[in-house]
């Protein structure tokens, strides 16, 4: 079902390669990290889930405010997200869960269970990338928010190499 919505969230950006690429990215990151923390298949696939949809706003936000600040993407996320995934027929645990992580993905604090810190983790990955985050800024954000030793591994792989020589 995942590579479903892959493919209606390609057709949802229109043609935005960026948005594009940034949420297969993160999808990819997430994905990786939930089956190196080990977590259930259950846990998995809503992760990844909402690791496809989780900027379904910024198109929206970018629109209505000029901006697609993670304020106003939690803030709008809900009234898109349930429509756009109402042909899947989720489970209603799962589609609560998903719209949960997806509404909070931009909040460091109030974490409440492994899936919403790897999305946490996992869009960080690539918004430091995206964003050319200092090394400095990058290692306070990954001692304050990363919790799971493979986030923080695969972090300190791609960030951290250059600055230990």
């Amino acid at each position: 079902m995942t590579e479903k919505i892959i493919e209606k969230m390609i057709d949802y950006y229109q043609g935005n390669k960026r948005d594009v690429a940034h949420f297969l990215k993160v999808y990819a990151y997430a994905r990786a990290i939930g089956l190196m923390e080990g977590l259930s298949a259950a846990d998995q696939d809503m992760l990844e889930i909402a690791a496809v949809v989780h900027d379904i706003a910024c198109p929206f936000c970018r629109e209505k405010y000029g901006s697609a600040a993670g304020n106003l993407q939690e803030k709008e996320s809900e009234a898109l997200l349930r429509p756009f995934l109402s042909e899947f027929s989720l489970e209603p645990a799962v589609l609560e869960r998903v719209v949960q992580l997806v509404c909070r993905h931009h909040t460091y604090t109030g974490i409440d269970g492994p899936d919403c810190q790897i999305l946490l983790e996992a869009d960080y990955l690539v918004n430091a990338d995206e964003g050319e985050q200092s090394p400095q800024a990058i290692a306070h954000f990954r001692d304050q928010v990363f919790q799971t030793r493979s986030g923080t591994r695969l972090l300190n792989s791609i960030y951290m190499r250059s600055q230990e020589k």
